[in-house]
């Protein structure tokens, strides 16, 4: 088995959640969470950019506000990180 060493790009991911609350009558949090399925502490730290939600979540907020999922997250490529893999 041989190793195969890549270098792959660090994804980060912002939301515009927050934003996107106020916009919609000042939403709260716990609304939001509501709406959406979740709990308020998800939706806080989603917000604080602690939490990466799963792809279903991430529809679910975006359907809530009735917009594409793209102005609720953005993802923005970083810096490289060594990927080891083996084949």
């Amino acid at each position: 088995m041989k190793r195969v060493f890549e270098m792959a790009k660090i994804l980060k991911i912002t939301n515009n959640i927050r934003r996107l609350r106020f916009f919609a009558n000042e939403m709260t949090q716990l609304e939001l969470a509501e709406k959406a399925g979740a709990s308020r502490q998800t939706i806080v730290a989603l917000e604080a950019g602690k939490y990466t939600p799963s792809l279903e979540m991430a529809f679910r907020i975006a359907d809530v506000f009735g917009v594409p999922i793209g102005e609720v997250f953005e993802c923005e490529s970083g810096k490289s990180a060594l990927n080891n893999q083996q084949e």
